[in-house]
């Protein structure tokens, strides 16, 4: 089946905005890294183009404006868009499965008492729900490595802290509306912290740097609950 009809806008001097969509759902998000690879593919660096950055429903495609003249780069990647928009995708394998070890809980999860009270579940019960589900990476950003993992269940849905933490140790599991993630560096930040991983997941001496990457789906391993 055909993809989405894209928007082409200008992001800026330097770069455009492909826009597929205004949701989270996984048909998007896969459709948006297939026209990653695609402009990847088609769009080379040797040509004054750069990396592109995709989101959930979108993509950032940078130039160079003093090697490529704007209207001639819309032009180009336009065709390249609408080319990727005809390809069927194929069947959603996902990509790798890497399990992230967790303490739930206590010190390292300072939130859970207070979200499994809000949600009006005991602790034990938010840590199998959240971990009980396998979780698709939808996009890198905020910081280096911080992967956004969804969905939750709809029972742990809650909208952000009223007040952000002014820092949050590297390797804390949170959630935040209906997504998780793990602070793969010290941080400010608004989630709901449930727990810890001493998993790295952002090493800048490594090839990648980033253990997660799009598409990449995660599962979290309980183990330890923390005392309460």
């Amino acid at each position: 089946m055909a993809g989405p009809t894209a928007k082409v806008v200008p992001f800026g001097e330097a770069a455009f905005l492909v826009v597929l969509g205004e949701r989270i759902s996984v048909p998007l998000n896969r459709r948006t890294h297939a026209l990653d690879a695609a402009v990847r593919a088609g769009l080379p660096a040797a040509d004054g183009w750069g990396n592109p950055v995709p989101a959930y429903a979108s993509l950032v495609v940078p130039f160079d404006p003093e090697r490529l003249d704007p209207a001639a780069a819309r032009e180009r990647l336009a065709a390249i868009v609408d080319s990727a928009a005809r390809t069927p995708l194929g069947p959603d394998r996902g990509g790798r499965l890497v399990e992230i070890p967790v303490r739930y809980g206590g010190p390292d999860g300072p939130d859970l008492a207070e979200v499994a009270e809000r949600l009006g579940m005991a602790p034990e019960a938010v840590v199998r729900a959240h971990a009980g589900r396998t979780y698709r990476v939808y996009l890198l950003g905020f910081v280096p490595g911080f992967a956004y993992l969804g969905t939750l269940p709809l029972r742990l849905v809650l909208p952000r802290r009223p007040t952000p933490r002014p820092a949050v140790p590297p390797g804390s599991v949170g959630i935040a509306a209906a997504q998780t993630a793990v602070y793969p560096v010290a941080t400010p930040g608004g989630w709901h912290l449930i727990g810890r991983t001493d998993l790295p997941l952002w090493d800048p001496s490594a090839d990648p740097p980033a253990r997660l990457a799009p598409g990449d789906r995660v599962r979290f391993v309980p183990v330890e609950l923390g005392p309460r």
